[in-house]
């Protein structure tokens, strides 16, 4: 049952974010770039419709993700959601009535049979109890050591490396994210309402809130093609790492760790080849050809 659950969830999860993103890049994109990184950026783009409409996708893919975190590993969930990838390319392909190439398919193939063979082999996690202390603090010191390097070098850059920057830095926040999403989950799923007598529902909105301005950051400085990718990459890989080390899950035995991280490695290739896309790489203002 709780597969049942938490794999459709998932995608569906996975769908609504790659929609929210394209809807949330066209906004953003509009955006001069002296705006990026500045609170002011998020005020701009909420006068803007389509950019609200993502917004609304995006926070319906939270929850959804939530339920999916509620009765599912980190390590089965998060590769499952950081598919929306997929979703985007064909959404992409129609806005700019083309066909996908044969280049964009196997990008494709790669990465669903790479996430494919990760889970075939990922035994069943048990329902661990809640991180504490001891397992949250060396966490939250990594993170905020890496973005005290990631987000300065953002500020001195521009273009493609700025948004790949800014991309890597949200993809990292949304890993955490995501293990404050899980343990926020439980709690509510087990004490209702008196879960908002923990801490984590409050980091939520804090990291939620700065791992938003990161990614339309990126998006604004650059085309999908430098920040879905990289956060499609950073955030799931750092989930799963999350969910082994501060959770306690389980992934594949030894016998089967190498299928496991080919699996992985497969993935991120495809990744990589749709990030070469031509599709993506233009970006929503491109024109579009008959």
């Amino acid at each position: 049952m709780t597969v049942a659950v938490a794999v459709p969830a998932a995608l569906l999860a996975a769908c609504c974010f790659a929609v929210a993103a394209v809807l949330q890049q066209e906004a953003a994109a509009t955006v001069p770039e002296k705006e990026s990184l500045h609170p002011r950026l998020i005020l701009v783009l909420a006068h803007r419709p389509l950019w609200l409409a993502g917004i609304a996708l995006s926070a319906f893919s939270f929850l959804v993700q939530g339920v999916a975190l509620a009765v599912g590993p980190l390590v089965l969930v998060l590769p499952l959601a950081s598919t929306d990838l997929l979703f985007a390319l064909p959404l992409l392909a129609r806005r700019h009535r083309r066909r996908l190439t044969r280049r964009e398919v196997a990008g494709a193939v790669c990465t669903a049979g790479g996430v494919a063979a990760f889970l075939a082999v990922l035994p069943y996690s048990a329902a661990e109890s809640r991180p504490g202390a001891a397992e949250w603090l060396p966490l939250l010191a990594v993170v905020a050591a890496c973005l005290t390097v990631l987000v300065p070098t953002g500020l001195r850059s521009s273009g493609r490396v700025r948004a790949g920057v800014y991309a890597a830095a949200a993809g990292l926040l949304f890993a955490l994210l995501d293990a404050l999403t899980k343990s926020a989950a439980v709690l509510f799923r087990d004490r209702g309402a008196a879960a908002l007598g923990h801490w984590e529902p409050y980091a939520l909105l804090l990291v939620g809130s700065a791992g938003l301005l990161l990614a339309q950051s990126s998006f604004q400085a650059g085309s999908l093609a430098v920040g879905l990718p990289l956060i499609d990459t950073v955030e799931p890989i750092g989930a799963v790492l999350i969910g082994a080390a501060v959770f306690h899950e389980r992934l594949a035995a030894s016998g089967f760790l190498a299928l496991q991280i080919l699996g992985a490695a497969l993935a991120v290739t495809g990744i990589v080849i749709l990030d070469r896309s031509p599709l993506v790489r233009e970006g929503p203002g491109a024109p579009t050809t008959g």
